[in-house]
């Protein structure tokens, strides 16, 4: 009987609660709590009663995470129509304000794929010196391939100056023909803010992070935003850059703590798909996809 009651006890208990009643009914039979054996079950039975009181209830609210950080900014990139700089709302001179406000609306889609360059030599001394390694190159075809087959209309073909993405976006535009080149100091590999947690490996001066803060800063506001409203079709834009830059731009572009851009780890010649919508709303699409390479063509220097 002692162990049927203790079998339908447990029966009545939900989650980890139900271990401790147990082991607290098959230690009372035994008169383990000061009891008799033989007590009467009503007594038994108001022992374990209090032991299950001292449970911390579970509830939804007890196990749901409360929310943290601010508010989604829809004007994070001064391009929200309804609204001017100084975010006051516009006020129309026309005679049909809805036709001026439906022609100032973004209607397209952009999507920016950032692409991180490809092995390059560590050993060189400058920055010119520091170019692709044969299996750089090697990632550098497999990237252009996979962006190949994925059939989309690219638009463009930005990158970095510095030589190992200059040397990546060359060899990947062999697979994208017709597609535009175009050059960019502010795309530059640098320190965009200091990251949390500090690391121990790689401490710039706050100088640095001062200059080259900026100039990424700078790179983001120039590519990263809503499409213009004259824009008429979804468009597709490749960036090809830097580790440092593309982790920056993504907690920038999500309203993520940008101090937060070391925890990312991104693969040579990976690609990064950043979605932004005519409302202003961004979607990472992908993170540092390099699913299309072998795995002994994996590298993160």
């Amino acid at each position: 009987m002692a162990y049927r009651k203790t079998f339908q006890l447990i029966c009545g208990v939900a989650g980890g609660s139900a271990v401790l009643v147990f082991a607290a009914a098959a230690a009372d039979s035994r008169g383990y709590f000061g009891g008799q054996r033989g007590e009467a079950a009503g007594s038994r039975w108001s022992r374990l009663t209090v032991l299950r009181a001292a449970q911390p209830a579970w509830t939804p609210a007890s196990h749901t995470p409360a929310p943290t950080g601010h508010a989604w900014d829809v004007n994070w990139d001064k391009r929200d129509p309804a609204l001017l700089s100084n975010g006051k709302k516009k006020e129309s001179v026309t005679e049909d304000p809805s036709s001026e406000q439906d022609n100032s609306k973004p209607k397209a889609t952009r999507n920016i794929l950032l692409i991180r360059h490809s092995q390059y030599n560590l050993s060189g001394n400058c920055d010119k010196e520091r170019i692709l390694t044969p299996l750089g190159r090697e990632q550098a075809e497999l990237t252009g391939q996979r962006l190949a087959a994925l059939g989309l209309k690219y638009d463009v073909l930005i990158h970095s100056s510095m030589a190992r993405a200059t040397e990546t976006a060359n060899i990947i535009s062999k697979h994208l023909s017709g597609v535009e080149l175009v050059r960019c100091d502010l795309l530059r590999e640098g320190a965009p803010i200091e990251p949390v947690p500090p690391v121990t490996h790689w401490k710039p001066d706050a100088v640095q992070y001062h200059e080259d803060g900026a100039r990424i800063e700078a790179a983001f506001r120039r590519y990263i935003h809503r499409a213009d409203p004259k824009q008429k079709e979804d468009s597709y834009e490749i960036i090809v850059c830097h580790a440092n830059v593309i982790r920056y731009f993504v907690c920038r572009a999500l309203q993520f703590p940008p101090e937060g851009w070391l925890r990312m780890g991104l693969n040579n010649g990976s690609i990064t798909w950043l979605t932004i919508r005519p409302s202003g709303r961004v979607a990472l699409r992908t993170l540092g996809d390099a699913g299309f390479m072998p795995p002994d063509k994996l590298t993160r220097t």
